[in-house]
């Protein structure tokens, strides 16, 4: 089993090009897969196998999207095994993964992403960097790892558009506003001579790239300060980014390829949203709700 989870990873890093956290998480849960195995050998799983596994993982009491996660990663490997031809038989195919709860995202109104864009302290060069990254994400919706990839180059300052590295490395351009612009600009030129002319946009105090971790460290930081609301993360971000366009009464279809969404399904998740605000503001003010 190992040798063939070795040779599945590097097919992801190599032919697929696939981002360093979905090679963690598939990693571990094939591991978590060979460990229920024990002996028995990958050549002779069968479907019976694969629903005891199914039950094993309800039994730990993991949630529907937890399942469906190491079930499409079963998926992915059992049909790479099926295409080099390590077996002849998809054992997998006949298994359905459970319908997941689908959450509506939480989000910020534009007064409290107000209150955070002007919570760091712009005097110093962290505080000038901090407010960078806040209005980059805010401004252009981009993911947490898009904006730590992001190098100078990347960058049309006169033309205020950014190009990205989303999922499978696809790239897109997107538009980042003068507000966003102005405030990289600021830190920039705040950087220490030895430092300005790294590659990276956004650097941590030793010159090297700033890091997703500190990124979301950082942005977690200046969200507890403004708001109480719970599970808020720096992904609340994107969210507020799309709810925001869509209330303000841009088009579906737009929004999608600023978030670089491959399908439009993924981001009709905000028109519930947006459809649920508008709930709240019928039950409110309307005479007869």
């Amino acid at each position: 089993m190992k040798r063939y989870i070795e040779k599945f990873i590097r097919y992801l890093q190599i032919e697929k090009g696939v981002s360093v956290h979905t090679v963690r998480n598939y990693t571990i849960d094939l591991m978590e897969f060979s460990k229920f195995l024990g002996d028995k050998q990958v050549e002779t799983v069968e479907y019976l196998t694969l629903r005891k596994f199914l039950a094993h993982l309800r039994s730990i009491n993991l949630n529907k999207s937890s399942i469906a996660r190491r079930l499409s990663c079963l998926r992915s490997f059992f049909r790479f095994l099926i295409r080099e031809g390590y077996i002849k038989t998809n054992p997998i195919s006949g298994l359905s993964t459970p319908k997941k709860d689908r959450k509506l995202p939480t989000f910020m109104d534009e007064d409290e992403v107000a209150k955070l864009l002007d919570a760091p302290p712009t005097k110093s060069l962290a505080g000038a960097r901090d407010k960078a990254i806040l209005e980059a994400l805010y401004s252009s919706g981009m993911r947490v790892s898009e904006l730590t990839g992001i190098d100078m180059d990347n960058m049309d300052f006169v033309a205020e558009v950014v190009k990205l590295r989303g999922k499978g490395k696809k790239e897109r351009l997107v538009p980042i506003g003068a507000q966003a612009i102005g405030a990289i600009r600021a830190y920039r030129k705040m950087l220490p001579e030895k430092f300005s002319s790294k590659k990276p946009l956004f650097l941590n105090k030793s010159g090297k790239r700033f890091s997703d971790r500190s990124v979301r460290r950082t942005v977690k930081k200046y969200i507890t300060m403004i708001s109480e609301k719970e599970n808020i993360s720096p992904h609340t971000l994107r969210h507020s980014f799309a709810t925001h366009l869509l209330n303000r009464g841009a088009d579906l279809r737009s929004v999608q390829e600023l978030l670089g969404h491959a399908n439009l399904s993924t981001t009709q998740i905000y028109t519930h949203v947006t459809t649920e605000r508008l709930k709240e503001v019928y039950d409110k003010v309307h005479p007869r709700a």
